[in-house]
């Protein structure tokens, strides 16, 4: 059919069937090319994409929120010291005693706000933990502690211990109960004297650490029934129950009361500030063990760990006998200027476990009992 053609159409006719020809081998060359874009192996996408996704590291904390059981300037020195050692910034509230603090964690269990309870008797710790409240953490550092101060389960652990005491105004004393001839209570069984009634506060076993071992130590050191007895007659020379057992020693030390119940440690650190008041400790006494916990879900929990751990080591434990007067855990650490040797104190056989299974019910029928 060619051979009919004329020149010019046969040369279009060429020209065309070779465009047509290089239009194929083109086309082919196209579809090779797509196939090569989309093997991983053979472009710069594709090997970036082979390598492993580099993990976003979150910025590390610098921030611990406490909810503190203790004085404000222990508090205070404590934040500072932290944020000097470890460059964490502690936020802290300040509750009138571990009851407060314990009641605020309970209400706060669906969102925590806190990181770290600190302070107070760890009676107040125990339920916290069985209502599933508080982290579980055992530090590193308390290999080196007695084990009557660590939790066996890990869910507080002791950092400080204190005992209790009587805080007696040395002037009105002397000048109201001594010219009746009574002569300075050395006994819990002495501040049953009816010269004492309208005289003397102790603390409130709901709200206060020191008010609950008070309570606690009577029941263990007279048995269940001598104990309630001794608690009766004792709540006709009350005044009243304060919600924490420091604030006795400020009523004491300025002249308020003649006497009242808290913790030997704070009554020498208020004596040495000049207050015309003393500190007896009787035979029989309870001691508390301090506390510190994770509060469980708080945002800075790995702060937290980090928080117990330093609390436990020699110069916190060293810094808080001297600006507290509390005796240390730590064996290495020397007892507080102006307090009892420990070892001369004369302690009840405290039940620590029963006193923190028993707690509920002795404040509840403490707090039928006085009407507070």
């Amino acid at each position: 059919m060619e051979m009919f053609l004329k020149p010019k159409a046969r040369t279009v006719s060429l020209l065309l069937a070779a465009s047509f020809m290089l239009t194929t081998v083109l086309s082919g060359c196209g579809a090779g090319a797509s196939k090569t874009a989309s093997s991983p192996a053979s472009t710069p996408a594709s090997t970036a994409s082979s390598e492993p996704a580099k993990e976003t590291k979150a910025p590390e904390s610098k921030k611990l929120v406490v909810y503190a059981a203790l004085n404000e300037d222990d508090i205070v020195q404590i934040q500072k010291k932290f944020k000097e050692d470890t460059g964490i910034e502690i936020e802290y509230l300040r509750l009138s005693g571990a009851g407060e603090a314990s009641t605020r964690i309970q209400a706060e269990k669906a969102a925590p706000k806190a990181d770290i309870f600190v302070g107070g008797s760890v009676e107040f710790y125990e339920p916290l933990a069985q209502q599933g409240l508080l982290e579980k953490y055992t530090s590193p550092n308390a290999k080196d502690i007695e084990a009557r101060f660590n939790d066996p389960k890990g869910y507080w652990q002791g950092w400080y211990m204190g005992v209790l005491g009587i805080v007696l105004n040395k002037d009105r004393f002397q000048k109201e109960l001594a010219p009746k001839g009574v002569k300075e209570p050395a006994t819990w069984d002495d501040l049953l004297d009816p010269n004492y009634k309208g005289l003397f506060l102790t603390s409130n076993p709901a709200t206060a650490g020191g008010g609950y071992i008070f309570v606690a130590d009577q029941l263990f050191r007279l048995g269940e029934e001598k104990g309630w007895d001794y608690l009766k007659k004792l709540n006709t020379n009350v005044h009243h129950y304060t919600p924490a057992a420091g604030d006795g020693i400020t009523l004491t030390a300025t002249g308020e009361f003649v006497a009242g119940m808290s913790w030997a440690h704070d009554i020498v650190k208020s004596a040495q500030k000049g207050y015309p008041i003393k500190v007896i400790v009787p035979e029989q006494t309870a001691f508390e063990i301090g506390g510190v916990g994770v509060v469980k879900g708080g945002a800075n929990t790995e702060n937290a760990k980090k928080f117990v751990d330093w609390l436990l080591t020699k110069p916190v434990g060293e810094m808080n006998t001297k600006m507290s007067n509390r005796y240390s855990v730590r064996k290495d650490v020397a007892p507080p200027d102006g307090m009892i040797k420990i070892e001369d104190v004369k302690l009840v056989n405290y039940d620590r476990d029963k006193a923190a299974q028993m707690k509920a019910d002795v404040v509840k029928k403490f707090t039928e009992m006085t009407g507070k």
